[in-house]
C-alpha cells in the first residue's frame, strides 16, 4: 500500500475525491499547498530559482533570510463589493491567498543573492559561496 505517498492524508480513491479536491481548493479559505511551483538550477557559479506566484503583486511577497534558510512568504486578499442604489449589497466577494515555504541555503552567499518578479514569477539568484582556500601555517617545534 502506498498510504504514505498519497498526498493530503487522502484515504480513498475516485471521482468523488476528485469532487472534494476541487470543492476544497475552489471554496477553502488559502491557496492549495501545492499552488507555488518553484523550479531550481544550477548555473555553475549560482542556482537560479523560479516560483510562479500567480495573482500576487511584488508587494505582497516577503524574502526573509534567517541563518541559513531563506523564507518566501505571499499574502493577497482582495474584496469585491456591489451595492444597490440604497447602499444593500448585490454581490460581494471575498478572496485570501497565502503561500510560505523556507529553502536551505547553507552554500550560498546570502549577501549576494537578488531577487525580481515579473509576470507572476519570482526569480532569485543564489550565488554560491566561494571555497575557502585551506589555510596553511608551520607550527613551532617546542
Amino acid at each position: 500500500m502506498m498510504y504514505g505517498l498519497t498526498p493530503f492524508g487522502r484515504t480513498g480513491f475516485g471521482l468523488w475525491d476528485a469532487f472534494n479536491d476541487f470543492d476544497n481548493n475552489f471554496f477553502g479559505d488559502s491557496m492549495p499547498i501545492n499552488s507555488c511551483r518553484t523550479d531550481i538550477r544550477d548555473d555553475g557559479d549560482k542556482y537560479v530559482m523560479e516560483a510562479e506566484l500567480p495573482g500576487f503583486e511584488k508587494e505582497d511577497i516577503k524574502l526573509d533570510i534567517n541563518g541559513t534558510q531563506l523564507t518566501i512568504a505571499a499574502e493577497h486578499s482582495t474584496n469585491s463589493d456591489e451595492k444597490d442604489e440604497k447602499g444593500n449589497y448585490i454581490r460581494r466577494e471575498r478572496t485570501f491567498g497565502s503561500y510560505k515555504r523556507s529553502f536551505d541555503i547553507s552554500d550560498v552567499d546570502s549577501e549576494a543573492i537578488s531577487a525580481a518578479y515579473k509576470n507572476g514569477i519570482l526569480t532569485l539568484e543564489l550565488p554560491k559561496k566561494k571555497p575557502e582556500e585551506p589555510v596553511s601555517k608551520r607550527l613551532e617545534i617546542k
